[in-house]
């Protein structure tokens, strides 16, 4: 079996170096840090409004249901968001280029 890898591309280094890998390092961070930050900013609002606002989180809004319950529920429903959000952004914005990445990285045919 010859080996057919990029030989640019023969250490973990020499591909953490490669303008390939950088673009693909860029992309992902230009997505998932301003989105944990919109989610935590999203959290601490309603740690916050838990500790210090708990007129407006004990107001009922139907029954036993209060805001707290529902902003409760909203950190639940946020989360899977995020994650169907990221699986869907990674599937058409990352993986193919990752994969491409990887069989240059493996030296499997193009």
């Amino acid at each position: 079996m010859s080996d057919t890898r990029d030989p640019d591309l023969t250490t973990y280094r020499d591909v953490q170096l490669s303008p390939d890998f950088s673009e693909l390092r860029r992309r992902f961070r230009r997505f998932v840090f301003p989105m944990t930050a919109l989610f935590l900013v999203w959290y601490f609002v309603y740690v916050l409004l838990a500790d210090y606002a708990h007129g407006f989180m004990s107001h009922k809004v139907g029954g036993n249901i209060t805001v707290a319950l529902l902003f409760g529920l909203g950190q639940f429903v946020s989360t899977f968001a995020i994650t169907l959000i990221y699986v869907r952004w990674a599937d058409r914005r990352l993986d193919p280029d990752a994969e491409k990445l990887r069989r240059q990285i493996e030296g499997e045919a193009q």
